[in-house]
């Protein structure tokens, strides 16, 4: 697929096949989001594979019965932090360069005929949820990617116009 068509055709999935990505799989994508840009070369971004003890622990920490289900849409959930130097200006370069590194690991996904999704779920940012994950407080959470398969096609979704999220300055 060429990169252009790759990024004007992903879209988020919200329904898959039960069948989970092997390892292989996932460690292609995960090498992929290395390359990301970031500053000074820090590689702040992580990623953790949730296997089914991670994802009932973390669905155990969830209030909300509704959303503990969402948490089940698809068979591969990937929790995305970034380390945090205690710099103001560092911390914040480092997580931008998490979030193009999620975005590498969904848009690879992609490339792949794969399916993917960027949650932002609350429980991740309780202390319940952070210890399901054995997430420090050294790391910041970016979200949640769940992937797999693609059990249907959503829509094409509207784009603002060029006009009116960029423009040219003297």
């Amino acid at each position: 697929m060429e990169l252009e068509q790759a990024i004007r055709t992903r879209r988020t999935h919200k329904a898959y096949a039960p069948e989970a990505l092997d390892r292989e799989t996932l460690d292609e994508l995960f090498e992929l989001a290395r390359w990301a840009p970031n500053h000074k070369l820090t590689n702040p971004w992580r990623f953790r594979v949730l296997g089914p003890r991670a994802l009932q622990r973390l669905k155990a920490a969830v209030e909300d019965p509704v959303a503990a289900a969402k948490l089940d849409r698809a068979p591969t959930l990937v929790a995305v932090t970034t380390t945090q130097s205690g710099d103001p200006v560092m911390d914040e370069e480092d997580m931008l360069a998490t979030a193009a590194a999620a975005y590498v690991v969904l848009l690879a996904a992609h490339g792949r005929g794969l399916a993917g999704y960027w949650r932002t779920p609350g429980v991740l940012r309780t202390a319940g949820g952070r210890a399901a994950l054995g997430i420090p407080d050294a790391e910041r959470v970016l979200g949640l990617l769940h992937l797999g398969h693609a059990r249907q096609h959503p829509r094409v979704p509207e784009r603002a116009p060029v006009e009116s999220v960029a423009s040219y300055l003297d």
